[in-house]
Parts: structure tokens; sequence; C-alpha cells
């Protein structure tokens, strides 16, 4: 059995839908399929989920919504009216987005706006699993919360519940034909809606793969399959071939890094029920597109991809004779962490700690209450932050136990005239990355892409 996941793109409206329909019907084995909320038609177009929070903030400013409202409804009627599928399907979402604006003020403003979100992809399913039934075909929706998918955290950034695996195996355990799943949301133990981080589909979609236990998870996209690089970037990588397989530790670090083809924690769940992972294109099914699995043949030596993302900043804390304070770093976290900021790297000097974060839980406002409360509890010499950063990742399964790779990309900056803000490596030789200036983005993954692949 195969679980199918479709990304927005592929169901903008009604001729994609149909392709979606076409694949899910070629191969009998695809029984499972997860949608997203319909995504842009063109260029310049609205996701519907962008249209969803327009309106849910309009909503909590208790403006009018007329206009948010309609612009919802009629994205779903024009589907509904291309593939011919009646105005019942159409009313009954109508009524359930007007449920769910009359739940403002009711509810604290994340979980309203997670009940707002999780609209795009909860009636796209209906309208879908209609779809099928219209072509003759056995189909229904599930619902999240009726097969028991639950999850724990904050709203806006959940995470499933791990019983939730054994539910959802009974759940699918006797049905029949095709089941439409709405992605990207589930429900707390409490009842109320909560989503995954944005792109959360490509994370239902692992998740229901876990849980049957499926043959292969299919992530149906936009792209014939993974590109070395960034092809925003570097144009020329669309001349070259894709990447036909890749290892699960090769995607995570990868999409961590900004390969936005695939959401970084939806590789969890299917690594550890060793589900291999195929991307695919919906326009062009007969591609093969990229596999991920647990392991594939290496060449010493070779790297898989170069990925890069803004958005970091390095907190660099330094003080003499450093590496002699005893529990030192744990009171540096300590800081971090009761400021409700979580670290992505921390290097370190023998009298230096970097700590890298996400500029999104830094906003230049808490800058100083932050340095303040570095210098209370741990006395350093220096605290400087650093902003504008891009961190590169080059990755390879290849690069293990092979001299001479970081050197490679560290020369091909240079050359390149782009200096580097700081260097870290994991200890599986999987991968190793370079923090720059922002500015310096573009040139340096065409930089590395050449030293690599050219």
């Amino acid at each position: 059995m195969k679980v199918c996941k479709f990304g927005g793109s592929s169901l903008a409206n009604a001729s994609q839908i149909n392709k979606v329909m076409d694949i899910v019907l070629a191969d009998p084995t695809r029984r499972i399929v997860v949608v997203s909320a319909p995504g842009k038609r063109f260029d310049g177009d609205t996701k519907v989920t962008d249209l969803l929070i327009s309106l849910a903030n309009a909503a909590l400013k208790g403006e009018n919504t007329d206009r948010e409202f309609g612009a919802v409804i009629e994205r779903y009627a024009e589907i509904a009216q291309e593939l011919n599928l009646g105005e019942e399907i159409v009313r009954k979402i109508e009524m359930d987005m007007m449920d769910r604006v009359a739940q403002v003020g009711k509810l604290s403003e994340p979980e309203f706006m997670d009940l707002m979100k999780a609209a795009g992809e909860d009636n796209n399913a209906k309208v879908v699993a209609v779809a099928f039934e219209a072509r003759g075909k056995k189909a229904r929706y599930a619902s999240p919360k009726e097969t028991g998918l639950v999850l724990t955290g904050e709203f806006g950034n959940a995470t499933i519940d791990p019983d939730s695996y054994a539910t959802l195996s009974r759940a699918f355990s006797d049905f029949e034909g095709i089941v439409v799943y709405p992605g990207f949301f589930g429900y707390t133990k409490e009842g109320k809606v909560a989503t995954f981080p944005r792109g959360g589909s490509d994370i239902t979609g692992s998740i229901l793969a876990a849980a049957v236990c499926a043959d292969v998870y299919e992530n149906f996209t936009d792209v014939d399959s993974v590109y070395p690089c960034d092809p925003r970037i570097v144009p020329e990588v669309k001349n070259g071939e894709g990447i036909a397989t890749m290892t699960y530790r090769e995607m995570r670090e990868l999409a961590y890094a900004g390969f936005g083809v695939f959401n970084d924690d939806a590789v969890i769940p299917a690594v550890r029920a060793r589900i291999p992972i195929n991307i695919r294109n919906t326009n062009r099914p007969s591609e093969p597109g990229t596999m991920i699995q647990q392991s594939r043949r290496v060449i010493p030596g070779t790297v898989v991809g170069v990925a890069s993302a803004d958005g970091f900043i390095n907190i660099v804390v330094e003080k003499y004779l450093m590496n002699r304070e005893i529990g030192f770093g744990r009171r540096l976290l300590q800081v971090l962490e009761e400021e409700g900021i979580s670290y992505e790297h921390m290097p370190s000097g023998v009298d230096s700690q970097c700590v890298v974060v996400k500029e999104q839980f830094l906003p230049k406002d808490r800058e100083h209450k932050i340095i303040a409360a570095i210098k209370k509890h741990v006395n350093p010499d220096f605290v400087t932050i650093e902003r504008d950063l891009t961190m590169l990742m080059v990755v390879g399964e290849g690069m293990c136990y092979t001299p001479g790779m970081l050197a490679k990309a560290c020369l091909a900056l240079a050359s390149a005239g782009i200096s580097m803000s700081m260097v870290n490596q994991g200890s599986s030789e999987v991968s190793f990355m370079i923090a720059i200036r922002s500015q310096d983005r573009d040139a340096a993954v065409s930089a590395l892409y050449k030293a690599f692949f050219g």
C-alpha cells in the first residue's frame, strides 16, 4: 500500500485535482491520499491558507469579514463548479467556515488562528473525496479527530502524541476504497484543532505512512526531483539530472537548511518506520523522482547537495579561561531557555562560545534584555550579536572519512571573495555548515555548486 501526499500547487484548481485523481487511480495500491489546501493558480495569486490567515486577522480585529470570507468561499466554489460537483459541497464548506469564524473571542488567539488555518486542508479533503465519488470511485473523507491524530505542544508548532500511531493504525485497519485525509493539523486531547508548522501536510503524510506501515510514501509536488541546489539561485542546475536517491540523513540536513521541497520534520516518522519517501511531480507523473531511503550506494568524495537558509543570528560570548569554568555552557543555555529561545548550533573556542539562533526568536527589541541576562549569569568579558547571517550546508554521505572536503568549500568561497563568520561540522561527517553574510548568499551557493558539481 502507498500513502501519497499532494501539495498546494497540485490542488490549486480543478485541472490540477483531475491530474491528482488520474495519478491515484492509475495505481490501485495508492489507498491513502493526503491533501494540502489549494495553492497558487498563477504567479501573483494567493494561497487559500493565506486567505484564511487574512480572514482570521480581520475577525480578531473585530473588522467586517465579508470580503475575506467571500474570497475563501469563491475559491472552493470555483473548483466545485469546474468539477461539476454541485452546490451541496459548497454549502457545507460555507457552513463550516461560518462556524469557525463564530469562535472568535471564545478561543485564545493561537487557538483561533489554528482553527482557521486548518480549514484549508480540511475542506479541500472533502472536495477531493466528493470528486472521486463523482468519477464513480469508492472514496471517503477521513477526519483527523475521528481517526485519532492527537497533537501536543504549542498551537501552530505542534507535534504528534506518540500514542497516535497505534490509534491511527487501528482506524485504517478495515477501510475500503480511497481515503482522502486533510494534512497539516490534528486535535489536542482537549479536542481543539492544532497545526504543525507551515508545510505540515508533509508531516501528516509521513505519520500516516508510518502508522499503516506503507510500502512507500509518495510526496507529489511541482518538481521532477530534488535538485542538488536551489534552481532559483543556480538556474543551470535544471540542465543536469536531479538526485535519484538520497538517504534520510541527507534529506533531513538539506531540508533543515532551506530545501523547501520537503518539510525537514516530515522525515522523522518515515525514518523511524523505515518507510521510503518518493518525491515526485504531479505534472510529470512518469518521472521517477527522488527516492529517500535508509542507505544508498555512495561514491567517496562526493556531495549530494548544497543548501542555504537566511534568518540566523550568532550570539558570541567571550571570557578568558572559560574552558576552566564548570557549568558555563549550561548557564548560558539556561538564559536562552528562560527566554523561550531554542538554539540551532553551538560551536566554541577556548575562550569563546557561539550560540546560533533563528532571528524570529530574537528580534532587535529583545537584544538588550538577552545581553543583560547573559552578563548577569555568566559574567563574560564581551557579548556581541551578529545579525543577517545565512547558513550554508554542504551535505553528502560521500564526505565521510574523505579528507579535503571542507578545504574545497573554503577555497571556493575564498576565490569568490566571500568571508566566513563560522564553520561547524557534526561528528557524523555527513554535513558541514558555514555561516556567511546574507548579502553573499547567492554568490556563495553558486560558488559551492561549481566546486562540487561543475
